[in-house]
């Protein structure tokens, strides 16, 4: 059973829960499950061996991010959430991936980067509320390349967004990458956040 856990995100100027919390839900590390699919050790060998799968992906922790429809190419740098917190990089060029969350390219759970925005300019991720479906995201990780098809952009206001944490950040559903940040400056707070979702390409 995957044990719940609950944390607010936030940071200087990247408040992701005014109130309440967000419950995260996630798999166990180090799970093995047998392969139901394996011959038994008794069974005769027959026949030929299929070739392995080269097209599946591979899970790897994020270290860079190319959004070509917004011109960005962003490191990445691994973040937790002490205190229910989590803080990105503090350079806004730079994103945060939740690394107690799922891998990008791992079959089941949410993959989360997250990055300040800058009303100034400077942010990678200033113009997140422009991307559109079907716009690609490329991710490197230290386990190769992937690719992602944006399948939702919505903007959530900061109570909102508690409210929907569970559906948008769950742990249990298949593989996809969520990437958000801050919007609606109103002249000293955000009001908003952006939340981006996008599913895994062939």
């Amino acid at each position: 059973m995957p044990d719940p856990r609950t944390s607010v995100l936030a940071a200087a100027g990247f408040a992701l829960a005014a109130a309440g919390a967000f419950a995260w839900w996630s798999q166990p590390t180090g799970a093995v499950s047998a392969d139901p699919s394996a011959p038994s050790q008794h069974a005769p060998v027959t026949g030929t061996t299929a070739a392995p799968d080269m097209a599946k992906p591979v899970p790897g922790a994020p270290e860079r991010v190319r959004i070509p429809a917004l011109h960005v190419d962003a490191a990445v740098l691994p973040v937790r959430a002490p205190d229910r917190t989590l803080v990105p990089p503090s350079d806004p060029a730079t994103l945060g991936w939740w690394a107690d969350g799922a891998k990008p390219g791992a079959a089941t759970g949410s993959a989360l980067i997250a990055g300040h925005t800058v009303h100034t300019g400077g942010g990678a991720l200033d113009d997140l509320e422009d991307l559109r479906p079907g716009d690609r995201i490329a991710v490197r990780t230290d386990r190769g390349r992937l690719a992602y098809e944006v399948r939702d952009v919505r903007v959530y206001r900061k109570g909102r967004i508690a409210d929907q944490a569970r559906r948008l950040f769950s742990q249990e559903v298949p593989g996809r990458l969520v990437v958000l940040t801050c919007e609606d400056w109103d002249g000293e707070r955000y009001l908003s956040n952006v939340v981006v979702t996008a599913s895994p390409t062939g």
